[in-house]
Parts: structure tokens; sequence; C-alpha cells
């Protein structure tokens, strides 16, 4: 795409702040982030159920926020703001003498410096679990692929600007980040119960239905890129699109949603009939409430016209909804110790180093 006279007159590096460049801001932000990490990070060498927890948490909520920011770059046709990868440009790392504007290339390349941010947060979970004691085998494997899943999304969304936006690339890279999310919700509600055997807290018919919520919950995600990729917010203008009907594929998502609404108000009447734990009650309650909030916000853009910032609003709501399936169904089970006479004495050393730890 040629660039206007207007955005030629607007070059990336034509913004300047305080005499610098804002890409040059940019830099400086994402290595405050990460160094902020790293002098948070002291206590991985010295890790606590409660400290990995907190990094745990951590880890979701920066996962979610760079598909946000992933949406917030699509909606401004930034996507090609940086029409290289892994460079910016042919010749530079750095958005300079760029064939987009300056606002495009800077939300494409203030999108690109998260990475580093999240990478580094999944890094810190990894070597907190690493430093863990008593070891623990399953956190430690999901530790390890979280931070290989970030990487892999570098590797897809270099894919996306090579193939300049393709719907099926934008679509993978945003379902890739929810896949990257089912791990570190594992985790972080893992990390607090003790090394043991998975017991049901719920009856089976129920953790089937919330095992069933999972499949439809990522279908709904898969009909939503879908929806992504056949609407006017390719990323650029320039962008291909999936040649669908626009009317069709919208139904096709909006009838996943009430299905998904329909399994939560079974999911609420079966836990109620069956008296399983509050929490597991609370947490499909809260299920419905994301998915209520989430209708709303979808009947509004079809009804005002997809709205850029509504379009980003419904990407964080979708990864909402999502989090809100993946944590009722992991509360369906939990790991408790094992009780056996012969496994009781390292069970006991176990709890009691564990319980040091937390002191």
């Amino acid at each position: 795409m040629n660039p206007s006279p207007a955005s030629a007159a607007s070059a990336a590096d034509d913004i300047i702040l305080l005499n610098l460049p804002l890409w040059a801001w940019q830099i400086a932000f994402a290595v405050t982030g990460v160094l902020a990490l790293v002098l948070l990070a002291r206590t991985i060498w010295r890790p606590t159920t409660r400290s990995v927890r907190w990094w745990a948490l951590g880890n979701i909520v920066v996962n979610v926020g760079i598909a946000v920011t992933g949406a917030t770059v699509r909606v401004t046709s930034s996507g090609l703001g940086c029409s290289e990868w892994p460079r910016c440009t042919p010749e530079s790392f750095v958005p300079v003498g760029t064939e987009h504007s300056a606002f495009n290339a800077a939300i494409e390349f203030g999108n690109r410096t998260l990475f580093f941010l999240v990478f580094a947060v999944g890094l810190i979970v990894l070597v907190a679990t690493l430093r863990l004691r008593p070891r623990r085998r399953d956190l430690l494997t999901m530790a390890v692929i979280i931070p290989v899943g970030v990487l892999g999304q570098g590797v897809v969304g270099g894919i996306t600007v090579w193939s300049d936006l393709h719907p099926a690339s934008v679509g993978a890279h945003f379902l890739l980040s929810m896949v990257v999310v089912i791990v570190t919700v594992a985790y972080y509600v893992r990390c607090r119960e003790p090394q043991g055997e998975l017991r049901l807290t719920v009856t089976p018919p129920i953790r089937r239905m919330a095992a069933a919520m999972v499949v439809i919950g990522f279908l709904l995600l898969i009909a939503g890129t879908v929806v992504t990729g056949t609407g006017p917010h390719g990323g650029d203008a320039a962008a291909p699109r999936w040649g669908f009907d626009i009317v069709l594929v919208t139904r096709l998502h909006s009838a996943l949603a009430w299905l998904t609404v329909a399994g939560t108000v079974a999911l609420i009447a079966l836990t109620a009939r069956t008296g399983a734990p509050r929490t597991v009650r609370a947490q499909a309650w809260l299920l419905l409430a994301a998915v209520l909030g989430q209708g709303a916000i979808g009947y509004a853009q079809y009804l005002l016209g997809l709205p850029e910032w509504l379009v980003v609003l419904h990407v964080l709501g979708s990864a909402l909804v999502w989090i809100a399936i993946l944590r009722l169904y992991f509360g369906t089970a939990e790991r408790v110790a094992v009780t056996s006479p012969a496994a009781a004495p390292e069970a006991a050393a176990a709890g009691s180093t564990a319980g040091a730890a937390d002191r």
C-alpha cells in the first residue's frame, strides 16, 4: 500500500516526546517493565505457594493483555505498521522510515515490545517452579509449556506479518494465546493444591458437562475469529478477508454463545441440586455473568455497526469468558495428598516443608 502524503509526512520517527522518538519511549517502557519484574522476582530463589500463585496470576493477566492489545492493533489498521518480522522494516528493528503513519507504527511496535514482558513473566514462573520444594512435576511441566507457547506466539506473529494479515494467521495468533491461557489457569489453580491424586469435587455428570463447556467455549472462540476475519477490521485496509456471508457466520457465533448460556444455566441447576461445593457454584454463577455481559457487548456491536472500542472490549470479554469456563472446569476436581500408610511419612514431610516455606 502506497503511503499518502499525510502519512508520509508523519513517519514513525517524526513523533518526538522530550527529544526522543516515540519508539524509544516504548523500548524504555518495555525494558523498565522487565527490570521491575526481575526486582520483584527476588522470591524466585525462595518461593512459597503464595508467591508462586501471585506470579501465576500475573501470567494469566499478561497473556490476556497481549491478546487485547493485538485487537487494538487490528481495529486501528496498524497490523502492518511494522512491515517485516523480526525487524520492523527491512533496514531497522525499530519503526524508522516505515510506509505507514507514525500512529500505526507506534501501535504495532508497542504490541511487539509487550512480547518481552509476557515472556519474562513466563520465565519467572518457570524458575520459581524449579526452586519450589518439594518439586512438583505437574507444575514444572506446565511452567515449561507456558514460555514455549509465548515463543510460539512470536513465530505465529511473524507468519501473520509475512502473510499480509491473512485472517487464518490472525485467528491462529489469537487462538494460540487462548491455548496458553489454558495452561496458565491450570497452573494458577493447581499450584495451591498439594501434590497427590486428582479427585472429583462434583458428581461425574457435572464433570463431564464442565468438560463439554470447554469444548463449546473453544468453538465459540473459533467462530469469533471467523467473524473477525470476515468483518471490516482486518488490521490493514489491504488485508485479505474471508469470503463468508457475514450474517451467517455471525448467527453461528451467536448460536454458540446461546449454547454456552444454556450449558451454564444447566450447570448452575445441577450444582445446586447435588450440593456441589460453594466455590464450584460460585464459579458457575460468575461464568453466567461473564457470558451475559459478553452477549450484551456483542449485540451492541451489531446494533452500533462494530465501533472500534467495542471490538477491543469484546476481545477482552472473550478472554474473561474463556477463563471463567476454565476456572469452572478445573474447580470440578482437585489434587489431594495421598493418605495411604506408606505415603503418610512422605506426605507429612512435604506438608511440613511447604508450611515452613509459607511462614
